[in-house]
């Protein structure tokens, strides 16, 4: 069912979507699992779920089926380079596949299959959904724009050459991108937001919603955080 971007924007403005993926060889790595995470975050108030990824358009599929809210949906091929929804081919399949905004690799990277971010746009607006640019840098956003992108998210932040890695969320560039294409432009923080805390600083740069994953739907990565808080008293003397 297709989306027009004002209802995104009314739906999601100032809200929590969560991103429900995980990597082969993860024990969450099953298409019935994601659609189960995908349920439980909007049960919990996400106002919207990106997948795909790992488990592709099957998983697409699935969150579409089990859950209400908007789906973002991508694909992930290969492992370097442009691998979010690298190609024309595989925009469409995303959109066919249920998801109402496609999340596309916008940087300055050759993709696949040879085409522009602005075919890969266009190609998804013929079939019937919202793109989103997954961006590393203040030109990549502009440029998305340029191109037709009807969001902006800083997904890739810290994942390229071309941008530093954080420790914790790129707040700056947040604030950068924001300044750039201004407050018509629908922008979305992603990116190592591992706390409440992270999430309201990034609304308070000037993010439209913020995309939190690892540190809601990858339980091994949440308890690792509190294993390690528990042997962090190893050898305190509680004398």
């Amino acid at each position: 069912m297709s989306l027009s971007l004002t209802d995104f924007s009314t739906q999601v403005r100032g809200s929590l979507i969560v991103s429900a993926q995980a990597p082969d060889g993860h024990p969450l790595r099953d298409t019935h699992t994601i659609a189960r995470l995908a349920a439980a975050a909007e049960h919990g108030g996400s106002t919207a779920i990106r997948c795909g990824g790992y488990g592709g358009l099957a998983d697409i599929r699935a969150v579409a089926a089990a859950v209400s809210v908007p789906v973002i949906g991508l694909t992930k091929e290969g492992d370097t380079g442009v691998y979010i929804t690298p190609t024309v081919a595989s925009a469409v399949a995303v959109a066919e596949a249920g998801a109402q905004v496609v999340a596309i690799d916008a940087t300055q990277r050759p993709r696949q299959d040879g085409s522009s971010f602005a075919e890969q746009v266009r190609a998804v607006h013929e079939a019937g959904a919202l793109a989103m640019a997954d961006i590393a840098t203040v030109s990549e956003a502009t440029e998305a724009v340029a191109a037709g992108a009807d969001i902006v998210s800083t997904t890739l932040a810290g994942y390229t050459e071309h941008r530093a890695a954080t420790t914790g969320p790129d707040l700056e560039l947040v604030r950068e991108v924001r300044a750039a294409i201004g407050p018509e432009v629908f922008l979305i923080g992603e990116g190592r937001y591992h706390s409440p805390e992270a999430v309201s600083a990034g609304l308070e740069a000037g993010a439209d919603a913020i995309i939190v994953g690892t540190a809601i739907t990858d339980t091994a990565w949440v308890t690792a955080r509190f294993v390690e808080a528990a042997r962090a008293r190893e050898g305190v003397d509680h004398d």
